[in-house]
């Protein structure tokens, strides 16, 4: 526990309060109104402390830092402004129900009433992003909030929380450390809809089960390999928070991203159970396709949504039906070396060669990452992590999160030139802090998705004005000399045999690296 026995500004209070339940590291992009803050951090020995040089990397990283440990990380932003820079990653991190401590400096509140450039409505901006939000407008609020925000960032559906905390409550002495919290848990089973969804199981002809959460651990997979056994096809969603995966784990299929590819391949199904997220949409919609991706006469049941433990459903659903054999796992499948070629289906082998077993893996690829997911398939066991919200940018701040947490295991980012360039800024501080993370960038000058989806939509041939909006080689974009600039030693590749080796290099060296992996664009 902290020491109240001198004096303590609300600053101090906040942060200690923090430090005593357990939060153990702070991202931040911190200004004026958050000066005490940063002193208050100073003398905290408990808590990390990571300068990032854009709050989407520090929101990013805090995403990334809970999701390997499973307690939330702090991150500090100065003002609406700095809120609204890392909102994109708190979008994200929401859309994984992650744990996540924001604290929000504001002005003094009596200088709120001036209008000073900087001054915005912090709670009508955080709000909507934020599963818990309050305000420490005075000093004796600010140790007891902050205990409130952390519990708050559990549950009882886990996700980003707003602390905001006004400059004088932060500089005023008077501050006292919050009173410790019990951690709340994910709810446990409802035994009545288990009891259901079994009824329904067997009433059922072609019955599956949609999982994401604590069901996509180790525990969680093998009670789903008991229902794959019983009959139940087992899918995840299309973009998950977690997963564990590789030789000697049941290996789920995954939701398909196109709204018309998942509903060909649910066709038939006429039960659909959901633990640990909820009934699945398309991300988008399309003319004359559907939204709600539930085949025609196919019942969807919730068991539990994302504030439960899906594990724990799965384990009870299994009992429940007396499913006591389990489906196979992969096993271990080391590919050859690659060679010719560079393209995703390459990478993906060169992934699958070299990745350590342990490996974090942070999936911000987009139209070239789904190769390397389903080649990695039979690697060394590692952990999978996806851009659950859609915004891109999260790969590098994530990845840099996930490395601070993740002691004695390697991170790889995957992530495409479009979606590094929102927050190339979080290698700046890879070389800072020492991390080992390797950084493969998808190099095809274009926001190749974007191409894929302007056919899609039926919005018509691109002209020179739609070309030039979804394409990105004009200029070229130099990753190596970026990437040099900020501190991470990179390397180009272009053929199959160069980020074979320069891969097998990276992951072999500590520190950050980075490879920019030429592919085709088509």
């Amino acid at each position: 526990m902290s020491d109240t026995s001198a004096a303590m500004t609300g600053a101090e209070a906040l942060v200690s309060t923090l430090a005593d339940h357990g939060v153990t590291a702070c991202f931040a992009n911190p200004g004026t109104s958050e000066m005490h803050l940063v002193t208050a951090l100073d003398r905290e020995p408990r808590i990390r402390s990571v300068l990032c040089l854009f709050e989407g990397v520090a929101t990013g990283a805090a995403d990334g830092y809970a999701r390997v440990t499973g307690r939330p990380a702090m991150t500090l932003l100065h003002l609406g402004a700095g809120f609204l820079n890392g909102g994109a990653n708190i979008h994200n991190a929401k859309r994984a129900w992650t744990p996540m401590i924001n604290v929000i400096g504001d002005h003094a509140v009596p200088h709120l009433r001036y209008d000073a450039p900087l001054t915005s409505n912090i709670m009508g901006l955080a709000g909507p992003n934020s599963v818990w939000i309050k305000s420490a407008d005075s000093v004796a609020a600010t140790g007891e909030l902050a205990a409130e925000a952390w519990a708050a960032s559990f549950g009882p559906v886990p996700g980003p929380v707003s602390l905001i905390l006004p400059a004088d409550s932060a500089w005023n002495e008077g501050g006292k450390p919050g009173k410790t919290r019990a951690q709340p848990f994910l709810r446990a089973p409802d035994a009545a809809r288990v009891e259901a969804a079994a009824k329904a199981v067997k009433a059922a002809k072609r019955p599956m089960i949609l999982i994401s959460g604590s069901a996509l651990t180790g525990p969680g997979l093998g009670h789903a390999a008991r229902l794959k056994a019983a009959g139940i096809r087992v899918l995840t969603d299309t973009f998950f928070p977690r997963q564990v995966r590789g030789a000697g784990i049941f290996a789920p299929e995954r939701m398909q991203y196109f709204a018309e590819g998942a509903m060909a391949d649910l066709d038939g199904t006429d039960l659909m159970l959901v633990a640990g997220t909820q009934v699945p949409v398309a991300f988008f919609a399309y003319p004359g396709k559907p939204s709600l991706l539930v085949p025609e006469g196919c019942t969807p049941l919730v068991i539990g949504g994302p504030e439960s433990d899906s594990a724990a459903i799965l384990e009870a659903l299994a009992d429940t039906l007396g499913a006591t054999e389990a489906a196979p796992a992969p096993t271990l499948e080391i590919p050859d070396a690659p060679t010719g070629a560079l393209n995703a289906a390459t990478v993906g082998a060169s992934i699958a060669r070299h990745m350590p077993e342990g490996t974090f893996v942070s999936d911000d690829g987009v139209s070239n990452g789904l190769p390397s997911f389903l080649m990695t398939g039979r690697a060394r066991p590692h952990d999978w992590m996806m851009l659950t919200g859609g915004a891109i940018g999260q790969g590098m701040p994530l990845a840099l999160g996930a490395a601070v947490g993740a002691k004695g295991r390697k991170v790889l980012c995957l992530t495409g030139d479009g979606a590094g360039m929102y927050t190339n800024q979080a290698l700046w501080s890879m070389a800072r802090e020492g991390v080992d993370v390797v950084n493969v960038v998808f190099v095809n000058n274009s926001y190749r998705i974007l191409n894929i989806e302007l056919a899609r939509t039926g919005a018509g041939n691109p002209g020179r004005v739609a070309a030039d909006l979804l394409g990105l080689g004009r200029p070229e974009i130099d990753w190596v000399k970026l990437s040099e600039a900020q501190g991470v030693p990179a390397v180009n590749a272009t053929t199959a045999e160069e980020f074979d080796a320069a891969l097998q290099r990276a992951f072999s060296e500590p520190g950050p690296h980075l490879i920019a992996a030429h592919v085709p664009a088509r």
